[in-house]
């Protein structure tokens, strides 16, 4: 696994589902590794989705330094492609203080757009999202997922009848271009790859059981700790309370808080909530579990029963970082 011929600098991708340990294995890395930490999350980016989003803490953002973390109001857009070249800046300026970048979380696109390019397709045009908005709320998403069937078949068999996001964002593009998003997807497998050497790690427990306890559990510690009062403070700021369809807008429909947002609404019980959103978060952790088992160039570990192997890996990558610190295996 080394090549110390190799001059690219180093870097660690820690991939995962929701819940499974990324965060206290990236913060507990970072001190080792003299590292500092990328977040590769899509909803970490709002100010103010904290609790439901299980945001690194003040103390922990103090321990090692972040970045990615609360770089949008929750009613501003933020792209794939804005990731990718926020996410190449701080990398750059992480490498240039000899420091190792880790970066962290579990979004599949972001992680696409950094490491392997995304091709120049049409920027967000808020005029023809807002009419697709328009047509979702008369027709349905699932009209529009049809329109999008007819369209780019390719594009609308990865996507879900109820993925408001990506069925708005495929239908915009060829709505802007003419042409399909899977054509414009299949053109960035020739865009410039990153200049790092890659560590792609997945943390995942190997029973499925274990992964939904640990979930029902955070979101249980979540909803003690205060996430419906979370969810009325973002509820009252003026730019959301005044937004027409708050429940489109990326950061509302995040896992937990589209559900905490309809029931506060008056959308069923307090258990119902509860199991509505447990099982939200699981389907995300599905859907995330798929994307990492495309991804061929991983290694895949389970945090609590492959912790040996798993310090094993990290020693041989970047060994020399760890000299002094007692912690190789």
């Amino acid at each position: 696994m080394a090549r110390s011929a190799d001059p690219r600098p180093l870097a660690i991708a820690l991939m995962g589902p929701t819940a499974s340990g990324k965060t206290a294995l990236a913060l507990d890395w970072a001190q080792r590794l003299d590292g500092e930490i990328v977040s590769v999350d899509s909803a970490l980016i709002y100010r103010g989705l904290d609790i439901g989003a299980a945001k690194p803490s003040a103390a922990e953002q103090a321990r090692v330094p972040h970045h990615l973390i609360d770089v949008r109001e929750p009613w501003q857009p933020y792209s794939a492609a804005e990731f990718a070249q926020d996410a190449r800046r701080a990398l750059d300026a992480i490498a240039a203080r000899g420091r190792l970048p880790i970066l962290a979380g579990g979004t599949g696109l972001y992680f696409h757009a950094l490491l392997r390019g995304l091709a120049p397709m049409p920027e967000a045009d808020a005029a023809v999202r807002a009419q697709l908005a328009e047509e979702a709320s008369r027709r349905g998403w699932g009209a529009l997922h049809a329109e999008l069937a007819r369209v780019d078949p390719e594009a609308a068999a990865r996507v879900h009848a109820t993925d408001a996001q990506r069925i708005q964002r495929a239908l915009e593009v060829f709505r802007l271009s003419g042409r399909p998003i899977s054509q414009w997807r299949r053109e960035a497998l020739n865009a410039p790859r990153l200049p790092y050497r890659v560590l792609k790690l997945a943390l995942a427990p190997a029973e499925r059981a274990t992964l939904h306890a640990r979930i029902e559990r955070r979101f249980d510690q979540m909803l003690a700790d205060g996430f419906l009062d979370e969810v009325r403070r973002l509820r009252a700021l003026p730019a959301l309370a005044a937004h027409p369809g708050p429940l489109d807008l990326p950061a509302i429909r995040a896992v937990g808080y589209r559900q905490a947002w309809e029931y506060l609404d008056g959308a069923g019980s307090a258990d119902e909530f509860r199991a509505r959103g447990i099982y939200a978060t699981r389907q995300l952790a599905k859907r995330q579990l798929t994307w990492l088992r495309g991804q061929l160039d991983l290694r895949w570990f389970d945090p609590l029963r492959d912790a040996v192997e798993l310090e094993r890996t990290l020693g041989l990558f970047a060994g020399a970082r760890l000299v002094g610190r007692g912690s190789a295996a």
